[in-house]
């Protein structure tokens, strides 16, 4: 999934270079919002027809509602380190970061509210995100607490990393992994467009 998103740039970098016109380039937006658009409807069709997420936050306790927490303010906190190191503005960078790993969401909406530029920015970051966590999850679940290697999953831990979280740890860390995926998948449009109206 990951190999074929960036593909999917690359050679949509290549198209827009040599085979699109600039009378076709306002169009883009429209057909943007539209894919975004239909990106959240299918992401609220899938937290609300997993009929079991009540009854594993109820068998789980609240305490699983930490995790997500946990992650939110950790990857907010990282935002604002990047926007000092790389001069990048606060909104910019937390929109960048509440991203989650979420990368085909979060280059969307910040194309469509921002810029090209910061949508890429924004689509590589939570990229390396992501394969970044496929590397550490057996490191962190091995060296550190299992609950722990959930974190460098963020969004993607309902399901790209899921069963690789599932591997290297418990049955109880993946329906965590699972419900927190669910949590950070639901708030990423909402924390992003928050973040713009500040």
């Amino acid at each position: 999934m990951t190999l074929f998103m960036v593909l999917s740039v690359f050679i949509g970098a290549l198209c827009g270079y040599f085979f699109v016109s600039e009378s076709f380039i306002p169009n883009i937006e429209f057909i943007s919002t539209i894919a975004l658009n239909f990106l959240i409807l299918f992401v609220g069709i899938d937290v609300g027809s997993n009929k079991n997420l009540i009854k594993d936050l109820k068998r789980n306790g609240l305490k699983v509602l930490l995790i997500p927490l946990s992650i939110i303010i950790g990857s907010l906190t990282g935002g604002i380190i990047t926007a000092i190191f790389f001069k990048l503005s606060i909104k910019s960078a937390l929109s960048i970061a509440a991203g989650f790993g979420w990368y085909s969401l979060s280059a969307v909406m910040l194309t469509s509210l921002e810029s090209a530029q910061i949508g890429t920015i924004a689509f590589l970051t939570n990229v390396f995100r992501e394969i970044i966590a496929v590397i550490t999850i057996p490191f962190l679940a091995k060296k550190l607490n299992h609950f722990t290697a959930i974190a460098p999953a963020g969004a993607t831990s309902m399901d790209t990393t899921l069963p690789i979280i599932s591997k290297n740890t418990s049955p109880e860390v993946a329906i965590a992994s699972f419900i927190n995926g669910v949590i950070l998948s639901s708030l990423v449009p909402m924390l992003i467009s928050f973040i713009y109206t500040m």
